[in-house]
């Protein structure tokens, strides 16, 4: 019971939307490195994933199962786990047994990315191929303790009044499995997981001004698509791009999104590269505007400035090439970030606080108007998912500003109120009404 509430003390802390939890332990006379904690609220990447599972088979056995669910979320502990004190309505029972004989590590917020590509993430790490199995089947196959083994069980996840008795039938899953091995004397490390989250916690930030009663509904799940990634030539990724909508206008226009366009794995990335020096990203559209074809081009270089003495990206420019004609922004002035983080930014304009600026009065790109929101690039140092963002937002924001100077003026005002108040005199003499009343003389 420890365990689940610690994973409902997680799940409180975590306010993130779409992320999966993950579950790692291993089997009887076999221990996790103490340092492969999550910190509250962090949100963990598929690099820093793969550097803890690194970590954790220093120390673990080699073959490693893996219960990949269809759905998972920190919900489906705080509501079926029994981390109220109902522990006979507990669901894990199971899994709360294996890690208590344990200890575990527990992930509370794995990135959605790194969710999705968590096979990958673990063969690559061991060196070998994913074997898919029925737990049924797993009787028939002969383990090598000595040789290493991946080891994956799909469990199946619906949403709904079934759920419990759903997630009640894959914990004796886990505990079927877990018994064979102790049967053979398999050691092993166990990784809990799921590919989606089942849950999607609403984010009340946004909806505070909304008051008064109103109907209750189930949240829709956002439709989050996964980044842009172009990889090298040697099948490693070396851009990522997202954005939440790409809008462009051509002489005064309506806007056009091309983020519907883009993020759906049917955008062609031909014309990319990316090397030590360089990244350029090219998306080939088709009839966008009444033009038969349409590029969306972002030139970043890698550039060492001595002040600083270190490497920095630097988006050159932004083209948009449209039936033979170009147009270019410069965009050095305000897209640019360490090389080893990625970029982003809540707007990327033309107009307004413009970060794209036409190269010249003459450049087509004084008939274009861009605004993306939400824009997040990285050219360099990728490992599989976003490093970490320097965002475009100054620390002095207008709100800032604002507060600063009002708590100067209080400041001053109290101050000069303390002044004065230390200034005030006693009078030296005062009127004696039994004596002999103060005279003063008039021609004094």
């Amino acid at each position: 019971m420890a365990k689940f509430a610690v994973l409902f003390v997680f799940s409180l802390l975590c306010t993130c939307k779409a992320q999966v939890p993950l579950i790692m332990w291993t089997s009887d006379g076999y221990t996790l490195p103490t340092r492969l904690e999550a910190t509250a609220g962090e949100i963990v990447s598929g690099a820093k994933l793969a550097s803890y599972l690194n970590s954790a088979l220093t120390t673990s056995p080699h073959n490693v199962l893996l219960f990949l669910q269809d759905g998972l979320s920190m919900d489906d502990f705080t509501a079926y786990g029994g981390v109220y004190g109902n522990k006979k309505d507990s669901v894990f029972v199971n899994l709360e047994s294996a890690l208590q004989a344990s200890t575990p590590m527990v992930l509370p917020a794995l990135a959605w990315t790194a969710a999705e590509s968590v096979v990958e993430i673990f063969r690559q790490e061991l060196g070998l191929p994913a074997v898919n199995i029925a737990p049924s089947e797993l009787g028939q196959l002969q383990l090598n303790t000595a040789k290493p083994s991946l080891l994956v069980i799909r469990l199946p996840y619906t949403t709904g009044a079934q759920s419990k008795e759903l997630l009640r039938k894959n914990d004796e899953t886990i505990g079927y499995v877990l018994t064979i091995l102790r049967a053979e004397s398999v050691p092993y490390i166990a990784v809990y997981t799921g590919l989606r989250p089942s849950h999607v916690i609403q984010d009340t930030s946004m909806t505070w001004d909304l008051t008064g009663r109103s109907l209750l509904q189930a949240p829709s799940v956002p439709d989050v698509k996964p980044p842009v990634t172009f990889n090298s030539t040697e099948g490693k990724p070396c851009i990522l791009f997202w954005a939440d909508k790409l809008n462009i206008s051509y002489n005064g226009g309506a806007f056009f999104d091309l983020g519907s366009l883009t993020f759906n794995d049917s955008v062609s990335l031909e014309g990319s590269l990316c090397n030590e020096t360089i990244s350029r990203l090219v998306l080939n559209y088709q009839n966008i505007l009444s033009f038969r074809s349409f590029q969306l081009i972002f030139m970043i270089r890698k550039t060492f400035f001595p002040v600083s003495a270190r490497y920095w990206a630097v988006m050159e420019q932004v083209e948009l090439n449209y039936d033979g004609q170009t147009a270019i922004f410069n965009a050095s002035r305000g897209i640019y970030s360490p090389a080893e983080y990625s970029f982003h930014c809540q707007k990327v304009s033309s107009a307004q606080s413009p970060l794209l600026v036409p190269r010249d009065l003459t450049d087509n790109a004084t008939h274009w108007s861009v605004l993306f929101t939400d824009f997040q690039i990285q050219g360099f140092t990728v490992t599989g998912d976003f490093s970490y963002a320097s965002d475009c937002a100054s620390f002095f924001t207008p709100g800032i500003w604002m507060g600063l100077l009002t708590s100067l003026l209080m400041v001053f005002i109290l101050t000069y109120g303390l002044h004065m108040i230390m200034q005030l005199r006693t009078m030296d003499r005062f009127d004696d009404p039994k004596g002999p009343s103060i005279s003063v003389p008039q021609n004094e």
